[in-house]
């Protein structure tokens, strides 16, 4: 039984009972427990401003994570005008109910804001704020229609899952494996009895040993003690098509289910949730009458405020430090009808802004990071229409050139070895707490890597395949969605292919072996090479056509720098490691080493294909 339950015979009755506390300006009235359409009570908190009579405007967070979290979002907007409401989602800390992915929050936030609706300080318009999960919960009120939601600003947010992000074309994300193995003993069910709690909290300290132990097996780890947890898990780990099991929060499937109102997509290019903000973007102005802004920055996930993420440094420009007065812009603007900086400056100035990284010198900061730079640019469109498509062959020798391939025969074979998985350094991250790091890294080992210790290069590996232009003669600009289209085969009737962009700086006095900096990624599962929605395994040695999407970014690749793409089949523990079997997802017992062979020659000219944009 959770720990409110011990109030509600006094809660019951009653839709608004606060227990106050008292700040500068502001009251606070703390866990609300507010009914839900079959009984369930969800905690929450609502900030007031202290002699305020008239009905206000509400800014709404719905999370995971512990509303309390929220008191400085909560004081801030209460001081400037209007309502604060953070509420636990159910299942969720002080709210009751059951914990599941996602698909309570669409009804649940219909809910919340009918009883927002309902009290006496409001006026019936709510605005939405949140990051990740809680940018999710913005996304499914969206969905939802909820008629008194008035405009969001979902930052690096859950949708599309079985497209990309979660289920990354067939393979699955492992950062959700972690985002498990550490929630499930914080803020659960299971955590109210204090024994299961330290058995979750040892299993989460040992996550580095449970990793080496995959596939995870209904009640044969201390996950079973918080069953709705361990049961979702597996099902999202075993289920790799793209089909109603995703369904929640699937913005792209009919965009015009989402609410027509205003919204403010804010992403990152080394944010894990990148592609699907980019195509957010895309799909809703579309089919949206409503205005909808996108901004992307060189930003890790969540991290707007800062300017150096993972090994690099893009100035400091590149941060916005202070993260609630562009929101209260916006809320402003679209819930009191205030004339404005929206549509008229930064960071509103035009519906599309980004940052393009790349423009520093180079350099070691005083900190020991890379000066990559960059700046930010506004434009009226994303992806950018004076953007030029060009393709980037794959040749023998590691050769990677704008010239089609000419040889009648040309491939190169390495061994996938399950069991010995090339390590993630960096990359489009969240949640990797303990086993990733996020960002932008020279892809080198370091002590930051618990499976890549050593300062060996990636690309010394006999199953990591490397292809880099000649250094280049100017600055090239690649600015927008990408994608990798191979020609392969395998010893195996099913197996992985990855891709990663890479930066290649060359030898400096700060920086004597030079830089090989990870721009983009991606992966594809090759059982889902025709369609995420059906499996078909492969025939041995038989060569197939494949497209790897990697995330969106926007970099200058420097004069004398080079454009790498490495090809490899692993990329842990960032995504889950194909056995090679072709058992089902994992389900498997057994791995067996693959040969896996990449074919560029003229009939199969294997490419990587970017957007390049000209000064």
């Amino acid at each position: 039984m959770r720990r409110q339950r011990l109030i509600l015979t006094v809660l019951c009755a009653v839709s608004w009972l606060p227990m106050q506390a008292q700040e500068t300006g502001v009251k606070v009235e703390k866990n609300v427990m507010v009914p839900m359409h079959d009984g369930v009570k969800l905690a929450t908190d609502v900030y007031l401003p202290e002699g305020r009579t008239e009905k206000l405007p509400v800014v709404l967070t719905r999370t995971p994570y512990n509303k309390d979290g929220a008191k400085s979002y909560g004081e801030y907007f209460a001081k400037h005008g209007y309502v604060f409401v953070a509420q636990d989602t159910r299942g969720r800390y002080a709210s009751e109910g059951v914990w599941h992915w996602m698909t309570d929050d669409g009804v649940d936030g219909t809910d919340c804001a009918a009883w927002i609706a309902a009290q006496p300080w409001a006026n019936g318009k709510i605005g939405m704020v949140g990051t990740s999960y809680v940018g999710g919960t913005q996304h499914a009120m969206a969905l939802a229609k909820v008629p008194e939601l008035t405009t969001v600003i979902p930052v690096d947010a859950v949708s599309n899952m079985g497209l990309q992000s979660m289920r990354n074309a067939g393979a699955f994300e492992m950062r959700f494996w972690n985002w498990i193995m550490l929630n499930a003993g914080k803020g659960s069910n299971a955590a109210l009895n204090p024994a299961t709690q330290v058995e979750l909290k040892e299993m989460a300290d040992h996550r580095w040993d449970y990793l080496s132990l995959l596939p995870l097996r209904p009640g044969c780890t201390p996950l079973k003690l918080a069953p709705e947890y361990e049961d979702w898990l597996i099902q999202a780990m075993r289920h790799g098509k793209d089909d109603d099991f995703w369904a929640q929060n699937n913005i792209l499937a009919d965009p015009k289910r989402y609410k027509d109102m205003p919204v403010y997509l804010v992403g990152g290019w080394y944010d894990s949730w990148a592609g699907n903000t980019s195509a957010n973007f895309q799909a809703l102005s579309k089919a949206l009458k409503s205005d909808v802004y996108l901004i992307m920055g060189p930003w890790i996930h969540g991290a707007q405020n800062k300017s150096a993420h993972g090994q690099v440094e893009f100035g400091a420009e590149a941060a916005i430090a202070d993260q609630l007065a562009w929101r209260k812009e916006w809320f402003d603007h679209w819930m009191k009808g205030l004339d404005n900086s929206v549509g008229k400056a930064a960071p509103f100035a035009k519906k599309v802004r980004i940052f393009v990284m790349g423009t520093g010198d180079g350099s070691k900061t005083k900190d020991g990071l890379l000066n990559h730079g960059g700046q930010w640019r506004d434009e009226d469109e994303w992806p950018l229409a004076r953007a030029k498509v060009t393709p980037f062959y794959l040749h023998p020798e590691g050769v990677l050139s704008d010239g089609k391939p000419k040889l009648e025969v040309a491939a190169q074979s390495y061994a996938f070895d399950p069991k010995n998985p090339v390590p993630t350094l960096g990359g489009n991250i969240s949640s990797g707490d303990g086993i990733m790091q996020q960002g932008a890294w020279d892809q080198r080992g370091n002590d930051k890597f618990w499976n890549w210790t050593k300062p060996i290069p990636l690309s010394a590996r006999n199953d990591v395949l490397v292809f880099q232009t000649a250094p280049l003669a100017e600055d090239t600009e690649v600015t927008g969605e990408m994608e990798v289209k191979l020609w392969i085969s395998s010893s195996a009737v099913d197996t992985d292919f990855t891709a990663k962009l890479v930066d290649v700086y060359p030898p400096s006095a700060d920086w004597p072996h030079g830089f090989d900096l990870n721009l983009t990624d991606g992966i594809m599962r090759a059982r889902f090479r025709d369609s995420l929605k059906e499996e078909k395994l492969m025939q041995p040695g038989k060569v197939y056509p494949i497209t790897i999407k990697l995330y969106p970014t926007s970099n200058v690749f420097k004069k004398g720098h080079r454009i790498r793409v490495d090809i490899s089949s692993s990329n842990f523990p960032r995504f889950d490691v194909n056995p090679n079997t072709g058992e089902p997802l994992q389900q498997h017992r057994r791995t067996v080493i693959a040969t896996n062979t990449v074919h560029h020659d003229r009939e199969h000219p294997s490419q990587i294909v970017l957007p390049v944009v000209g000064r």
